[in-house]
């Protein structure tokens, strides 16, 4: 990564002092001891922060690929939950592969789970309190929402099965303590089983043995789904909404030549009560604009590219570090942020929030919206100044 993306934090010295201070800086930061060159390369501006960074900032960042992996005949899963990372109390995330034809299977949870489809196709299930059965198929940039309490499914279709990622309104939620209803069943007397289900005792003694299944292998559905939402319709109420969303058809929320942002929350998906997001693409050179969040912490998952993100959270506190693909950022309630693209592809990563709807609060934007007279006076500016700010313009900026 070249040092040149980073702004010139000499700007403003005159060249003589522009290169004296090089010089001194360069030899303070030097570091001739034992290093991780690896995370150094993929983290330049943590190991050599920019001038604006000062104080001491939690970390707020982690990475799926330093997460446990726990790998399973059919799939496997990663968690990085507020023990991965502290100052994430209320959200944690999943990211989760299910091989050809695999379940993730028949579970419910204390949390909200909202989900974004990384690749692949799946058909998922929901039951609902009411009695409503709903049944779906997605694809890549599908998201769907399961409310807390309510059991759902997720099969894998096709043969290159899928991925997804998960998001929880619970910070301290944990993948390895879902509710799953194998492990129900086989801890329930089987006397008691027999009684509830109206079975013999050769059909309960059919039930799986050992572990739950969690991820487990199985056979390709033989229905499609439209045959499987008239199958169920039978015995089931018919669903009130879909817990499902489209994103990969949805009109961009905003675009612009340097990037676009798709806003998805309950206004246009009615399921998703408590959390929002947003799907950011930002082009190489250009940035997410420098703003903050008035309801709600913001967790961020990279999906593609890499980034360089500052987070200030007041009291003359700010950081700077690298963020690259499967990686992982938080950016605590109220505090103000930017995220510039780095690299030579499309930055592309996801902010979800524990939010009903998406709301943001523009830098740019706020000084244009204020009284001219008190904008100058706290910035400095001069009014043709003020007058180039861009107050309409897209949340991605070149």
């Amino acid at each position: 990564m070249s040092s040149s993306i980073a702004p010139d934090p000499t700007r403003l010295l005159s060249d003589l002092a522009c290169e004296t201070y090089n010089a001194e800086r360069n030899d303070s930061a030097s570091n001739p001891g034992p290093q991780n060159l690896d995370l150094v390369k993929l983290s330049p501006n943590a190991d050599l922060p920019p001038l604006t960074d000062h104080g001491v900032v939690e970390p707020f960042w982690c990475s799926f690929d330093l997460a446990h992996r726990r790998v399973q005949e059919g799939g496997w899963t990663h968690q990085v939950t507020s023990r991965e990372l502290p100052m994430s109390k209320d959200v944690a995330d999943v990211n989760m592969r299910l091989a050809k034809d695999s379940f993730r299977e028949l579970h419910w949870h204390l949390a909200d789970e909202w989900a974004l489809m990384l690749n692949g196709k799946a058909r998922v299930t929901v039951f609902t309190p009411d009695g409503a059965m709903f049944i779906d198929d997605v694809a890549s940039d599908d998201l769907w929402l399961f409310p807390a309490g309510a059991p759902h499914s997720i099969q894998a279709l096709g043969e290159d099965g899928c991925e997804f990622l998960l998001g929880f309104n619970q910070g301290n939620f944990s993948e390895e303590s879902t509710l799953l209803l194998s492990d129900w069943l086989k801890h329930t007397p089987p006397e008691v089983l027999r009684q509830n289900l109206g079975l013999t005792a050769n059909a309960i003694e059919n039930l799986p043995k050992g572990e739950p299944l969690y991820i487990f292998r199985s056979d390709e559905p033989v229905k499609s789904v439209e045959e499987e939402i008239a199958e169920v319709a039978r015995h089931a109420a018919k669903p009130k909404m879909s817990y499902t969303f489209k994103a990969r058809t949805m009109k961009l929320t905003k675009e612009s030549n340097a990037g676009s942002v798709k806003t998805i929350d309950s206004k246009n998906f009615p399921a998703s009560e408590k959390i929002a997001a947003a799907i950011v693409t930002v082009k190489p050179g250009c940035m997410r604009e420098m703003d903050w969040h008035p309801n709600g912490s913001e967790w961020q998952y990279r999906i593609k590219g890499k980034g360089r993100m500052t987070v200030f959270p007041g009291e003359a506190k700010a950081r700077t570090i690298d963020l690259n693909a499967n990686d992982v950022g938080f950016v605590p309630n109220m505090a103000g942020h930017c995220i510039q693209n780095t690299g030579d592809e499309d930055l592309i990563f996801l902010e979800p929030f524990v939010a009903p709807e998406f709301q943001e609060i523009s830098v740019n934007k706020w000084p244009r919206a204020s009284p001219q007279q008190a904008a100058m006076a706290h910035t400095k500016f001069k009014k043709e100044d003020l007058d180039k700010l861009p107050a309409h313009a897209s949340p991605v900026l070149r």
